[in-house]
């Protein structure tokens, strides 16, 4: 198992082969559905990440994983989603006599699915994350296979977390950018108004407002028409968050 590969050693391999976190975690992935695989029944791996409304796979072992993944979404609950949002391991010996997924139950099983295992990823707050694996063989999962997968799940984490202030600065960062540039465009559609109709940036700024309000638009797409309209482009803030 696991302790046999030395996994710290070769996880930190995977980060120095790696050019980026998405390559580490497909990496990873890899790793976990070849160190659980058996003889006669070949493991699949899947890394959920859930992200506000959002769930998506962000490193799968091969496109099947992928798919499998895509089924648990499909019926917002799977071993995996509910790993990730509870924060517990779940364990399916069979699926044909499994009872806790309702419908998403029987369309895995049409897939060929007969056992998973779902594992949080420990994150900080910002996502929640869980290390999907399934079999097509029942009871493919033992104590030590799943022992094997929380150890994985837990080394996952440090990268994730990584990956995850990254998103999230990355969002925070293009949501900033938006609001400068609405806010320049304003200003700039107000200096027009002001030298049309030689009135105070603070009336301009109440016609600009009348305007949204009566035709039931955004103030920044009234203030860009007003741009526009004297043949200008809309200004574009340059910000690096």
């Amino acid at each position: 198992m696991l302790g046999e590969l030395a996994l710290p050693g070769r996880l930190q391999d995977l980060v120095l082969d790696s050019s980026d976190i998405n390559e580490f975690l497909d990496a990873l992935a890899r790793l976990a559905a070849d160190t659980l695989s058996a003889p006669g029944g070949n493991v699949m791996c899947g890394v959920t990440l859930l992200r506000g409304r959002s769930k998506a796979t962000v490193a799968s072992s091969s496109e099947q994983a992928t798919l499998m993944d895509e089924v648990q979404y499909a019926f917002d609950d799977g071993p995996c989603i509910r790993a990730a949002r509870d924060g517990q391991v779940y364990s399916v010996d069979d699926f044909l006599q499994e009872q806790r997924f309702g419908e998403y139950t029987a369309a895995i099983a049409g897939h060929g699915i007969r056992s998973a295992i779902g594992v949080p990823i420990p994150l900080d707050g910002l996502a929640a994350a869980g290390l999907n694996l399934y079999s097509t063989q029942p009871h493919a999962f033992d104590d030590d296979a799943v022992a094997a997968a929380v150890e994985l799940a837990t080394e996952a984490s440090k990268s994730l977390r990584m990956a995850v202030r990254i998103a999230h600065l990355t969002d925070t960062g293009e949501h900033l950018r938006a609001a400068m540039n609405s806010r320049t465009t304003i200003d700039v559609a107000a200096g027009i108004i002001m030298g049309q109709n030689r009135c105070s940036h603070e009336a301009a700024i109440t016609i600009l407002k009348a305007a949204s309000s009566g035709r039931n638009v955004k103030l920044a797409e009234v203030a860009a028409a007003v741009v526009t309209s004297i043949g200008q482009q809309v200004p574009e803030t340059h910000f690096v968050p």
